[in-house]
């Protein structure tokens, strides 16, 4: 069996419940290796220490010697029971595709999804926060919101009304609105 990398032991620990469970699976985890038991402490402690909801991921820059995950997700992607078709938007910490749902009915719909990299706790209650003010709402002028889960490796994700149009931005500039 492939011993664990770095990174596969951050994950893993991440999802312990506990800081004994945590302990404990580190201890497994690294066995005797404490170079790297000492690395994933590192970046625990970075990851937890972090108090800006901005803050990146506690793996920025440790990928040199391991293989870099996917920039983003690909059209034709599956992710759930949504085909993503092309990407429409994208913000801090976020990424929005046009997608295609294929059941119970087919339509098309605006899937919104963290970042891959950007799933810190803080970032993950930000967009949680942001996915529940939206399924509140209740306004002909506001996309509404059909379907939340998260992916096989935990990323959460909503889907919502497909909205075409021109980016708000855009229509500002063309308008000349003021910033007041």
């Amino acid at each position: 069996m492939k011993p664990l990398t770095k990174r596969e032991i951050f994950f893993d620990a991440l999802d312990m419940p506990t800081s004994e469970s945590r302990a404990a699976y580190l201890q497994a985890a690294c066995g005797g290796d404490v170079v790297l038991r000492r690395k994933v402490d590192e970046l625990l402690k970075e990851h937890f220490s972090g108090d800006s909801l901005l803050a990146g991921s506690a793996l920025d820059g440790e990928w040199a010697s391991e293989a870099r995950p996917p920039a983003s997700e690909a059209p034709a992607q599956m992710i759930g029971r949504y085909k993503l078709l092309e990407k429409i938007g994208e913000g801090g910490f976020g990424e929005v595709w046009m997608a295609e749902q294929r059941e119970p009915v087919k339509r098309r719909v605006a899937l919104k999804i963290i970042k891959l990299g950007m799933d810190s706790r803080q970032i993950v209650a930000r967009f949680e926060a942001e996915r529940q003010a939206l399924a509140m709402m209740d306004h002909a002028n506001i996309a509404k919101i059909f379907d939340a889960d998260v992916t096989d490796t935990g990323r959460p994700y909503f889907v919502m009304e497909l909205v075409r149009g021109i980016k708000i931005t855009e229509y500002c500039d063309q308008n000349r609105m003021a910033l007041s």
